[in-house]
């Protein structure tokens, strides 16, 4: 059922459609000893304490349309962090046609739309592998939305703001509202692929796989970093350090990593 701008907004009183976005991102980087992980460690949680993850969620509420009504957010130790922001309603204003568009969204601008109680949430998880040498720093980001525009146009944002190797990311839409005559509605915008919301430029620099149940309104991308400079992997050198055969197997150990969390699964040598 295809319906306009103006449609969309005339609901019976009422909308518990939630609208939610998963975005799971990964930086891989090679870290021979003990002090180059713990060095890694230690630049992740500077680059990704939880003040800096706490200001990307703000600039997430703004692009959604959200007030805040609380922050919580926490540094762990030995390392990562979380950050949980409540949102509520919004003042409603006219609603702009691009919001129901798939296309990607800002970087940011604000657009200030309806929205019922909701949240956004992010943690991190850095972490290494005790004996490749290869230490991973992943972020969970989730928004959770009941309002007009979809969580998606937080994508562009999202993915600006970390230094990605590979994402995976999820949407689903969930529950019902009514229109005013009563019908129900278990979608309020046109959707084919996360892809759509996301630039071209970012598309061309990625391998992307869609996996797709539209009967059920889920949708799901997984995303890889098409060219490989090992140089972009060494933390504190450079590859004119290694010895050819050093750099052939860091290089062999660092693609292996990505594809198995690309493809969500063991990659026998």
């Amino acid at each position: 059922m295809k319906l306009t701008p103006e449609q969309r907004v005339e609901l019976h009183e009422f909308n518990n459609l939630t609208k939610s976005l998963s975005f799971n991102m990964y930086d891989v980087c090679y870290t021979k000893t003990k002090e180059e992980r713990q060095a890694y460690i230690e630049y992740i949680d500077e680059q990704y304490n939880s003040d800096r993850l706490t200001q990307i969620l703000m600039a997430v509420s703004d692009i959604i349309g959200a007030h805040v009504l609380n922050v919580a957010k926490q540094d762990y130790v030995p390392q990562g962090a979380s950050v949980t922001v409540l949102v509520s309603e919004g003042p409603v204003v006219e609603v702009p046609t691009e919001s129901f568009e798939e296309s990607p969204g800002p970087l940011p601008d604000n657009v200030v739309l309806q929205l019922d109680k909701s949240h956004i949430t992010v943690h991190t998880y850095p972490e290494y592998h005790p004996n490749e040498g290869i230490s991973t720093f992943r972020a969970d980001i989730d928004v959770s939305t009941c309002g007009e525009i979809s969580p998606l146009k937080a994508l562009n944002y999202l993915i600006h703001s970390f230094d990605t190797d590979i994402m995976t990311i999820d949407y689903r839409v969930r529950g019902f509202t009514r229109d005013i005559n009563g019908h129900k509605l278990f979608i309020d915008h046109e959707i084919s692929s996360i892809q759509n919301y996301i630039p071209d430029e970012v598309i061309d620099a990625y391998h992307m796989i869609d996996v797709n149940v539209y009967q059920e309104h889920i949708f799901h991308t997984k995303c890889k970093l098409k060219n490989f400079d090992l140089n972009n992997y060494l933390f504190g050198y450079t590859k004119d350090k290694l010895s050819k055969e050093e750099q052939a197997e860091i290089t062999d150990r660092l693609k292996t990593e990505m594809d198995e969390i690309f493809y969500g699964r063991n990659i026998s040598s």
